[in-house]
């Protein structure tokens, strides 16, 4: 009797979804704010513009200068491209990252806010949008331990990124005293410090160092602080998200001067 030969059931082949080749060192820019922002930075390195012709249409009524090449797209391929959780309006600009200022830039400089160790790209990019808002002259990260430009970062900056200027230190501590050295008040916030900001404690050359959710700043970079602060809040909270504290903080700190 011959036997039947046994086949391995068939199953549907599942072709991975295709996402535009990104060369080292370059990202897409995505949603309405943080292009038009791109679009605008002169000196950003920028490549080619994946829209819907919605989108070009509200980039071109917003007043966008288009001046790179455009590729025409459906909102289904970039989702692709990006992923189903980018808010991407239809758009996403294929640029280079912008390149990082420098701690001497900040010399004759006023306002900035220091970051201890803040991961969250989210968290990143809302407080550089609030301190692009109250008009800082710079952010200050670390090169580790702290998100890389991203088109994540970008789109939660709503286009701060091309406004205001990320800096990477190697060494924060070294940072906060050359930016003491330059004349600046550097003030720790946490909401434990025994002493409350008070309109006595401003600067005209002020740096607002915060720390990481959970872990606040580290031991060292408490002890380089000009002084340890907290915001008086009368609820029975205390502790904030830290893009919410650097927004209250820059509130505070900048009022009157």
């Amino acid at each position: 009797m011959t036997q039947k030969k046994r086949f391995a059931p068939k199953h549907p082949v599942r072709r991975a979804k295709k996402r535009l080749p990104v060369d080292d060192g370059q990202l897409y820019i995505y949603g309405l704010h943080p292009v038009m922002a791109a679009l605008a930075n002169e000196e950003r390195v920028k490549h080619t513009l994946f829209a819907t012709p919605n989108a070009i249409s509200k980039l071109e009524e917003a007043g966008a200068q288009i001046n790179v090449k455009v590729k025409d797209v459906t909102p289904k391929k970039l989702d692709e491209m990006l992923g189903s959780d980018a808010v991407h309006q239809g758009m996403a600009l294929h640029v280079k990252p912008v390149e990082r200022g420098a701690l001497n830039d900040l010399s004759e400089k006023s306002l900035v806010v220091v970051l201890d160790q803040i991961t969250d790209p989210h968290n990143v990019g809302a407080i550089l949008r609030t301190a692009c808002a109250f008009g800082a002259d710079a952010v200050i990260t670390t090169m580790r331990f702290a998100p890389q430009e991203t088109g994540v970062l970008a789109k939660s900056a709503s286009g701060a990124l091309d406004y205001t200027s990320l800096i990477e230190v190697k060494n924060l501590g070294n940072a906060i005293e050359a930016l003491k050295n330059h004349g600046f008040t550097c003030l720790g916030f946490d909401s434990e410090a025994e002493v409350a900001l008070t309109p006595s404690m401003k600067s005209d050359k002020l740096a607002i160092v915060l720390g990481a959710e959970h872990k606040g700043l580290r031991q060292r970079t408490r002890e380089l602080c000009t002084q340890m602060v907290k915001l008086d809040m009368p609820g029975p909270i205390k502790s904030l998200n830290v893009s919410n504290a650097a927004a209250i903080a820059l509130f505070a700190a900048t009022q009157g001067k």
